[in-house]
């Protein structure tokens, strides 16, 4: 089966086409013939060598999250599930091919209405936003902070804000054209990358900051939390913050501020499926709107990662085989 693995860790021409078996479903697990694949963050971020250090290698099979039919289960698995459409989470490996394993858990059917390429846009980054609202314990009322809000992270995040009843859905980004799109969504305020403009009614502060990004500027935005404000990071896709940017919190001791990271690692599989599920549901019916910004062929992942790495994306970009 065609595949693409990461020759070199760097930049997105370390990515290679390759010619791999086609793997045969463990116990517990299905086969799935992907008709999408969606390529996010944390794929950009392992193809850059910055999680190397947790046990990725080079020839590392990249892919979290796809959309197709099953094809095969394997023992212990109900085969009722073969020829079922499905989105499903393969791990941290696994998804950039033409047929991918994942254990059943991890596996949802898709309802009507709804596509593979719409479902890989949200199956991942709706739950995460989802639990990163709720770990930052946000109330309606509150302003919140989408910061690198173009991603399906962000999107969702500020369709979620916004429909639950913020007093302001604050969000970072970089163009006016992605602001407006934001806006439609349910942003009330755009600020560009370094947390400027937004008109002279933009919050000064902000009780929740939900963050995708991290990388150098993180500390400024610390010091822009009202008191009690709570700052959840759920990406680095903009690189680590300093190394000290924890003496922020220190220096700002009497504003009683939290910072917290997530990861859905955290959260039992059984919550993430039910959240999942009624997001999925929402999509089909209308009421959550998933953004897909390109669909390309498998061996074009590359330039799905250039896009990326350009900024150039809003939404996620979708793979097909």
């Amino acid at each position: 089966m065609k595949a693409v693995v990461i020759r070199t860790f760097g930049d997105p021409d370390g990515l290679e086409v390759v010619d791999l078996p086609a793997p045969a479903p463990a116990p517990g697990q299905v086969l799935i013939t992907p008709e999408a694949i969606g390529v996010g963050g944390v794929d950009a971020v392992i193809r850059r060598g910055t999680l190397a250090t947790h046990g990725f290698k080079e020839g590392h099979l990249l892919g979290s999250e796809v959309a197709g039919n099953i094809t095969a289960v394997g023992a212990g698995v109900d085969d009722t599930w073969i020829g079922r459409r499905v989105w499903a989470f393969t791990g941290l490996s696994g998804g950039y091919a033409e047929q991918a394993v994942a254990a059943v858990e991890d596996v949802l059917a898709l309802p009507d209405g709804l596509t593979g390429a719409e479902a890989v846009a949200l199956g991942s980054s709706g739950v995460v936003a989802h639990f990163a609202l709720e770990r930052a314990r946000f109330t309606p009322g509150e302003t919140v902070l989408v910061r690198g809000a173009a991603g399906s992270i962000g999107i969702t995040a500020v369709q979620l804000a916004a429909s639950a009843g913020a007093g302001a859905v604050v969000v970072t980004t970089s163009s006016e054209e992605r602001g407006a799109r934001l806006r439609d969504l349910g942003a009330t305020h755009v600020l560009d990358r370094s947390g400027d403009g937004g008109g002279p009614d933009a919050p000064s502060g902000f009780d929740v900051v939900i963050d995708v990004v991290g990388g150098p500027q993180l500390p400024l935005v610390l010091d822009r939390l009202n008191s009690n404000g709570r700052f959840v990071a759920v990406g680095v896709v903009g690189g680590h913050p300093p190394a000290d940017f924890g003496m922020r919190l220190m220096e700002a001791f009497r504003k009683s501020l939290s910072f917290a990271t997530f990861s859905l690692d955290t959260v039992p599989v059984p919550d993430r499926q039910a959240v999942r599920s009624a997001q999925f549901a929402q999509a089909a019916r209308g009421d959550l709107r998933t953004v897909v910004h390109q669909v390309l062929p498998l061996d074009q992942a590359a330039t799905a990662h250039r896009e990326m790495d350009a900024g150039r994306v809003f939404g996620r970009i979708v793979l097909v085989p």
